[in-house]
């Protein structure tokens, strides 16, 4: 088939998954299409099949903010015409799925049909998208979507209960690399952060308040007082001068590190013990599949889509948003020497069931789906 991919091509979950579902397709012989606004984090072009669009958003004095929706929208009309794409798969419905069903209306005006796939991967929904700006949009282009996927159980449930929705949304989970993702020998990086042995604890996001980054820090504050350890910071946002802030209050400064935005944060989870999930709000958990698929335990809370992923007593620990003093607890049991190694093996066994070798073929099987009603009931 060939492919036509919207995302945000940023460090976030929806530009990631997209961008490797995208990569994972063109290795098994499909043609695809990314347009976006600029090239996507992860994506290379050491594949044929690879091809990137570049939606240009020129200002005039007119606009005191540029209309990207309607330059994405017409940039997708022209790839569709001129590439002869099979169908679009737009990730993140704001304002992705609106543009697709406007380009989708304007390629129909010509005669030509194309199948729209909408994923929703979480705050499109359950924040932005509940916003009464937005609200109105969002449903009815996920209504005109031909095909909608949710990447959990619990975003399909919060989709339909804050929204009209008529379409059947289809549950896709997240998926890894594993031929990327897998622990590596990095014994040298080990020793130069814990010298002396201590146990390391991982936490990445974007720092923003949803992700609770401050119980990352208290928690890591407790188990300090009981085991050596050492505490990695992968990312940036919002919050993080004020995590900075609260690290030195603490008296912990010299335990932490920032490390910022990496892109081969593999192998900062190749030497992790622990990854710490507290989120507010996590519709899958993309980070915490990642430090699983590397063999590192994960001690999260039990919100959205975490439960699904992060089994509570085999791969680490779920607890209410905001305990603590429970989540410490449960970070120390992992961290035994008695138990430790089992949760490991957990953890990467767990991963391997979300493998992008097994989620690949439901979404070809679900574009070919989606793809042959469209035709059909249009004739073709």
């Amino acid at each position: 088939m060939k492919i036509g991919i919207v995302c945000y091509p940023t460090f976030g979950g929806s530009g990631v998954v997209a961008t490797e579902l995208g990569k994972g397709l063109a290795k098994k012989g499909h043609e695809v299409h990314f347009i976006t606004y600029s090239q996507p984090t992860r994506l290379d072009f050491f594949n044929e099949n690879l091809f990137y669009h570049e939606v240009n958003i020129r200002s005039y004095p007119l606009f005191k903010y540029p209309p990207y929706e309607l330059a994405l929208a017409s940039k997708m009309v022209d790839v569709v015409k001129f590439e002869k794409l099979d169908l679009l798969h737009v990730h993140y419905a704001i304002p992705h799925a609106s543009a697709a069903v406007l380009a989708k209306q304007i390629l129909k005006s010509e005669g030509i049909e194309i199948p729209i796939v909408t994923t929703l991967h979480g705050t499109d929904i359950t924040l932005v998208g509940k916003d009464p700006s937005y609200e109105p949009v969002v449903t009815y282009s996920i209504n005109l979507s031909d095909g909608v996927t949710a990447v959990s159980d619990d975003l399909k449930k919060d989709t339909y209960k804050h929204f009209n929705i008529q379409r059947e949304i289809k549950v896709i989970p997240n998926f890894i690399d594993l031929e990327k993702f897998q622990r590596q020998r990095k014994d040298h990086f080990k020793m130069a952060i814990c010298p002396n042995g201590e146990k390391l604890i991982v936490h990445t996001s974007n720092f923003r308040k949803v992700k609770r980054v401050d119980d990352v820090v208290r928690i890591f504050k407790k188990v300090s007082e009981t085991v050596p350890a050492r505490l990695l910071l992968v990312g940036d946002g919002p919050e993080r001068g004020h995590i900075e802030g609260l690290c030195r209050e603490l008296g912990i400064y010299d335990e932490v590190r920032f490390l910022g935005k990496l892109e081969a944060v593999e192998e900062v989870l190749s030497v992790a013990d622990l990854f710490l999930m507290p989120s507010e709000k996590e519709s899958f958990g993309l980070a915490a599949l990642e430090a699983m698929a590397c063999q590192v335990p994960v001690i999260s809370s039990n919100a959205g889509g975490i439960p699904e992923l992060n089994i509570n007593g085999q791969t680490g620990f779920t607890s209410n948003i905001g305990n603590i003093e429970e989540m410490t607890q449960n970070a120390l049991h992992v961290l035994s020497e008695e138990h430790l190694e089992t949760f490991k093996r957990n953890a990467l066994e767990r991963a391997k069931e979300f493998d992008i070798v097994k989620i690949l073929p439901i979404y070809e099987e679900y574009y070919s789906h989606i793809a042959s009603t469209v035709f059909s009931a249009a004739g073709q």
